[in-house]
Formats: C-alpha cells, structure tokens, sequence
C-alpha cells in the first residue's frame, strides 16, 4: 500500500456509488486506545459536528494536511466542532502505541486520537485512503467526505455551514 491516495478513479467510484444522500455516521469500533481523550461515541457527539479525520502518522499526504486539522480544530472548537484523528497504521511500527503517542506529542496533537490497530473504524467507513475526511452533521449523518490533500477552503466552508445549521 501507499500512503497517498491509492486512486483518484476509485475515489471518484466510491463517491459516485455513496449519492449525494447522507448516510447516518458508523461508531468507533474496536478502537485499541485514545489519546487526548477518554473513549468517544458518535451517541456522546450528537449536536456537535464531527470531522473524522482517517491517517496515519508516517504518511507524507497526512502530514501535509495536517495543519489543516489542527488549525480546524482550534479555530472551531469551541463553536461545537469536534476533530476525531482515527489513526489507522499503515506500516507494523506504526501500530505500537508509544511510537503514535510520541507522533501526537511531536506534532502538536491535542484532539483525541483514537488507535484503530485492527481497521474496525476504518472498515465501518468503508475507508480505503489516507489521509480521508468524513463530516457528521449535529444529527450525525456523514454529509461530506473528502480524500487526500486539497479542497481545504471547501472542506472549511462545509465545517461553518454545518456549524451554522440548527
């Protein structure tokens, strides 16, 4: 596997066979650990919104668009965005929780993290690129979802829409 995304035409199929029609948000499942946060469920998170951020700490597209995420985070958080980093380890090293608690430390990480060792989250998604973005409304249905770098004014405008909405 590569890190960057595998296929702009798979992503294109699995856009086009998702529609343009919400679809309610799966749970974090089999989550091996978090980081910065105790354990989250979309049930905890309904009324906010939630940006589920699929990556892995030694991909170079994932630490490309992470400035992004944390600038998301800061900027919004407290208007009632929550940012979810489903790390989901592509290489074996990236599995060991110390490794991933130093990248979160080093990066400057201070949204929860969640361990997804064993792809649980990730395969509730149907996720199969990283880095991946799936945005829950307040009601808790993805709305919007994005792969690999770019598009982060509209991903933007899409956070303050939702954030916006009753």
């Amino acid at each position: 596997m590569n890190c960057a995304i595998r296929s702009f035409a798979a992503a294109a199929a699995f856009i086009a066979a998702a529609g343009a029609h919400a679809a309610p948000a799966p749970d974090f499942a089999g989550i091996d650990n978090w980081i910065n946060s105790t354990p989250l469920s979309m049930q905890q998170l309904r009324g906010k919104v939630v940006l589920v951020d699929f990556w892995t700490y030694d991909c170079i597209n994932c630490q490309h668009v992470l400035p992004y995420v944390k600038g998301w985070h800061q900027k919004y958080k407290d208007q009632g965005l929550v940012v979810v980093g489903v790390h989901t380890p592509e290489y074996g090293f990236e599995r060991n929780l110390n490794n991933l608690k130093t990248a979160v430390q080093r990066n400057g990480i201070t949204f929860p993290v969640a361990q997804d060792n064993r792809y649980a989250t990730w395969s509730a998604y149907n996720n199969q690129f990283w880095p991946a973005f799936y945005l829950v409304d307040k009601q808790g249905q993805v709305v919007y979802t994005h792969f690999g770098e770019g598009d982060y004014a509209q991903t933007e405008a899409t956070i303050r829409k939702l954030l916006a909405a009753p």
